[in-house]
């Protein structure tokens, strides 16, 4: 580790020697109880001193979107370079956040319009995001959600949580629930087992995701007493998780990694693209090789969100393009990631991706390699598809599908389906589904979601 990342962690571990064990150190709720909220105490760790016009445009930006930093996650700063540090610039106030750019939105995702309950947004057909905890241990700086989380008014009650597990109950169509906030796992022990055996009653309920950063911030909140409850889950459990920079895989990450893969929970992980962050082929190659080495998934690349304030962050779409191309070929399939844009205006997750289908005849593809080696793949001479006519019964193919009833399609697929007369698609105002008409009308369901 640098020497100088060793040196604040020693300067954080000596300033609270006074007043507890060392022990503590690794005790999540001593984390949360002394997390850094303000300038000095930043001044005093990385042994600096910021101007005072710089401090009173960096308390301005406090004021608006707060700071909360634990000292595990400042420990990892280079306070020899701190200003250029990766993890500095996640977590430490810019004043450019002041700044909204013409396009920003407070809430680029329309999360609250396509809210049919208190915490709930349903976008997409059979799942729904759950937000279940608006508090984080470490405020990102580039979080999308900025204009809730750290909302000491909105912070969900057991009404509210309620009120949502009640619209999951009544809504069959969901098989998949999203966990996220703010971070869930800032939730208790106590909550957490309540939600997840509330979710685990609920017949079409499938799959409980989980978001949390806490392996990135707070690696400590992955406790045994967690595990085994997220362990006990009837129905099976996701982790994603939220690993930018391989600064962030220490060995602390990694041993509360190593806890939840040896429980048998899957995990996956979101990284999001950020100027002077991360934007680098090196960096991300990086990343996602230590992210596989500890059993994590590289799940999605995420494009910065339009929300106010992070414009700073944003890169070119061709940064990340550029990033895909050096690892698509270059590295294990399972260790690319999915680029995406999550489409202002709640238009759901758009993959991006560099084009390697060149060109197509009625019986070839044009196919291009990582290399940039030209190729062909030529199509059967002898390939009859089953035309689809919804007769499922009178259907040569094997449909035991475990009571499955797809009976309706849209967007893109209706143009593709053989029983379907529609021949163009030209989605207007009122053709979008209000998650009420999802709700009522479960197997003609439209839109995007978690």
């Amino acid at each position: 580790m640098n020497t100088g990342i060793l040196e604040t962690r020693t300067k954080l571990e000596n300033r609270w020697l006074d007043d507890s064990a060392y022990a503590n150190w690794i005790d999540w709720k001593w984390q949360i109880a002394h997390r850094i909220k303000d300038i000095a105490t930043i001044e005093k760790i990385l042994d600096t001193r910021f101007s005072s016009e710089e401090r009173k445009r960096i308390q301005e930006t406090i004021d608006i979107f707060p700071m909360s930093i634990t000292p595990y996650y400042l420990s990892l700063v280079d306070p020899e370079d701190f200003r250029n540090d990766p993890v500095f610039k996640q977590a430490f106030p810019d004043q450019r956040e002041l700044h909204v750019a013409k396009y920003d939105m407070a809430d680029p995702l329309a999360e609250d319009r396509d809210s049919p309950a208190p915490g709930i947004t349903h976008r997409y057909p059979d799942r729904v995001l759950f937000c279940v905890s608006n508090v984080c241990s470490m405020y990102c700086r580039h979080c999308t959600r900025k204009r809730r989380v750290g909302d000491i008014d909105s912070i969900p009650d057991r009404e509210q949580l309620e009120q949502g597990l009640d619209y999951i109950r009544q809504t069959p169509v969901v098989r998949d629930v999203l966990l996220s906030g703010g971070d869930p796992f800032l939730l208790s022990d106590e909550k957490i087992k309540w939600l997840l055996d509330e979710l685990n009653k609920i017949d079409h309920v499938e799959v409980i995701r989980i978001g949390t950063r806490t392996p990135v911030v707070l690696p400590y909140r992955i406790t045994d007493e967690l595990v085994e409850i997220l362990k006990s889950s009837e129905k099976p459990v996701w982790i994603n998780t939220h690993f930018n920079h391989p600064q962030e895989m220490t060995s602390s990450a990694k041993r509360s990694l190593k806890m939840l893969a040896m429980a048998g929970i899957p995990l996956g992980n979101q990284s999001v693209l950020l100027a002077d962050v991360n934007d680098c082929p090196r960096i991300m190659k990086r990343l996602v090789h230590k992210l596989v080495m500890n059993r994590v998934r590289p799940y999605y690349l995420y494009q910065c969100d339009l929300s106010e304030g992070l414009e700073h962050f944003r890169t070119s779409v061709g940064k990340g393009i550029e990033i895909m191309e050096s690892l698509r070929g270059h590295t294990s399939g399972f260790c690319v990631p999915t680029y995406v844009i999550d489409a202002p205006g709640g238009g759901g997750k758009i993959p991006v991706a560099p084009n390697y289908l060149i060109s197509w005849s009625t019986n070839k593809v044009i196919l291009r390699n990582y290399e940039g080696v030209i190729t062909t793949y030529q199509e059967p001479d002898c390939y009859h598809h089953n035309a689809c006519d919804l007769q499922c019964d009178t259907c040569n193919l094997h449909l035991k599908l475990d009571e499955a009833e797809e009976k309706s399609v849209v967007g893109i697929s209706r143009l593709l389906a053989d029983y379907d007369d529609t021949i163009t698609l030209t989605p207007a105002e009122d053709d979008v589904f209000e998650p009420e008409e999802r709700a009522s009308e479960p197997d003609h369901s439209d839109g995007n979601d978690a």
